[in-house]
């Protein structure tokens, strides 16, 4: 009880702190509604409500309470201190509303999928499917190592789409980690760092379309032909799983992570008292469960996942199968994997008479309310990234970058990095963040190895930033994925996430250098070098940190 007295505490001192400071900064009055522009457009302070969000988010471990503190900074702000407005914007504006974020079919389209899925685990797990693959990989997976490392791959096989990486793998294999008692921080970090690290160097798959569409048009390149010339400059993607094998092969973990490892060693999967899944985990009322109940499914929701994004992307109307993914909605697509996923579990499940119509019908408001969760997080996130849109905090960092381009270039890598990296972080989207930095950088190099490498580190530290942030979605889907309190995995994460940000600073800086003296093939040193300095750093953290597992 003292611990919720002190969150709204502090959230309403924050809230009087930013009236005064807006009262201070902008003036307090309406402009005409068609020319209206908020005092703090476009300036440092458009980055205030993601900070205030995350900072509270880190410091009290309320994400719910943090998430709608930073909202109603932002409305206050746009608003110019106008409480009114303030309302108006935080629940209505028509680009960064909540109401409106919440009637984006996109957005929709998500959170249906969510549901979709949720009701498809209750389903597996009522039926005995998923205690059923349990105990088969256990026989079979015996170490703490191996189930890491199969999660791992598991990870890196489902790469079309980060959202149905985090929530799939997780379904699968949590299980398994659960039966070598890996904790569920370190499940959500596996699941996480597979995610949009491996999306973003996969020639197919929704965040190469992302990309691919970033590329402006006029410019004259081929945005598909860039997206493969920058895989193997990506650093972070490539790092970060070097860490993950890293870390599990030699048994070392450092931050809060050491701590909820050890504590599942011990038997306790959790760490802290906040268990939001807890009671939906696996709870097998059936005994007539087989692998093939969970695996079936699964395959045949990834199957109708694939066929519903290139059916959305024309491949069925004689458009080329990498265009029809390039043009896909992932959304749309995810949907419609989700229904065909859903339909086919019904009937195989009643002719294999593992579960009855009425235990399917309890499955349905189950499956939904293991969903709650994530489904208020998200929804909060899309908010709080509307209000930092329409403070313009896209327009600040545009303006600094493009500023600071012409007289940096040889290390312009290194700082387009650092600054993806942040804005990704404040706004929680990757995409967003490469639709402003990447049409920046090909205005300053239209051509050549340093656009490649240039556009390689906006897209790593786009990745980056939305590793570590707490408002990312893809972050809330890997918490979500491995039943893991959200601010758990965050805290837990962000150390892992800056230990590869730092060597990939090194990296950037490497090929930034040696390409403004004319060294272009040096820039392939880079990778190499850091790959040797991220397991160098791992040994002596093993020296440190290392554990014998049971």
């Amino acid at each position: 009880m003292r611990k919720r007295k002190n969150v709204v505490v502090i959230c309403l001192l924050v809230v009087i702190a930013v009236l005064i400071g807006v009262s201070v900064v902008t003036p307090g009055k309406i402009a005409d509604p068609e020319n209206y522009t908020s005092g703090a457009y476009a300036t440092v302070f458009a980055l205030l409500p993601p900070v205030v969000a995350i900072g509270l988010a880190l410091i009290t471990k309320e994400v719910y309470s943090s998430l709608f503190t930073g909202i109603v900074v932002g409305a206050l702000l746009y608003s110019n201190g106008n409480l009114e407005l303030m309302m108006n914007t935080m629940f209505f504006n028509e680009e960064g509303g909540m109401v409106y974020k919440l009637a984006n079919g996109g957005n929709i389209g998500i959170l249906i999928f969510l549901v979709m899925l949720g009701i498809l685990v209750a389903l597996m797990n009522k039926a005995g499917g998923s205690a059923a693959f349990g105990k088969w990989a256990s026989k079979r997976i015996k170490t703490r190592i191996g189930a890491q490392l199969a999660t791992m791959v598991l990870g890196i096989l489902i790469f079309v789409d980060d959202y149905f990486n985090c929530l799939t793998v997780g379904s699968v294999m949590r299980p398994l980690t659960d039966t070598h008692k890996v904790s569920r921080a370190k499940l959500s970090y596996i699941i996480d760092a597979t995610a949009a690290p491996v999306c973003i160097i996969a020639p197919i798959s929704s965040w190469a379309a992302a990309v691919t569409s970033s590329v402006p048009e006029d410019s004259g390149i081929n945005g598909f032909s860039v997206f493969l010339q920058t895989i193997p400059y990506n650093l972070y993607a490539i790092l970060t799983l070097i860490m993950i094998i890293g870390l599990v092969v030699f048994r070392v973990d450092y931050g809060p992570m050491r701590t909820h490892e050890l504590n599942a060693i011990k038997g306790d999967l959790f760490t802290t008292p906040e268990r939001p899944y807890d009671e939906t985990d696996e709870h097998v009322e059936d005994s007539k469960g087989i692998v093939l109940d969970l695996v079936l499914p699964v395959v045949v929701l990834i199957a109708g996942c694939i066929i519903g994004m290139i059916y959305t992307g024309g491949f069925f109307e004689g458009v080329d199968f990498i265009t029809a993914f390039s043009d896909s909605s992932a959304s749309v697509g995810l949907v419609i994997g989700g229904f065909i996923a859903l339909a086919f579990t019904f009937v195989y499940y009643m002719l294999r008479d593992v579960i009855s119509f009425q235990g399917f019908a309890e499955c349905i408001p189950e499956g939904f309310k293991a969903m709650i969760a994530p489904i208020l997080i998200l929804s909060f996130a899309w908010t709080l990234s509307g209000m930092t849109n329409l403070l313009g905090a896209n327009v600040f960092v545009a303006n600094m970058v493009a500023g600071s381009a012409n007289s940096l270039q040889g290390f312009l890598p290194v700082i387009i990095f650092a600054v993806a990296a942040g804005l990704a972080f404040a706004t929680g989207t990757s995409w967003g963040t490469f639709g402003i930095l990447i049409p920046i950088v090909i205005s300053v190099f239209p051509s050549g190895t340093m656009m490649v490498i240039s556009i390689s580190a906006c897209l790593a530290g786009a990745v980056c930033g939305d590793h570590c942030s707490p408002i990312s979605d893809t972050t809330i889907m890997a918490s979500a994925g491995g039943h893991c309190h959200h601010i758990n995995h965050v805290t837990t994460q962000i150390p892992y996430a800056i230990t590869v940000a730092a060597i990939c600073c090194v990296g950037y800086a490497i090929m930034g250098i040696f390409n403004a003296v004319g060294l272009l093939s040096a820039a392939w040193v880079a990778l190499p070098i850091c790959i040797v300095l991220m397991i160098l750093l791992l040994l002596v953290l093993r020296k440190k940190y290392g554990r014998e597992d049971i």
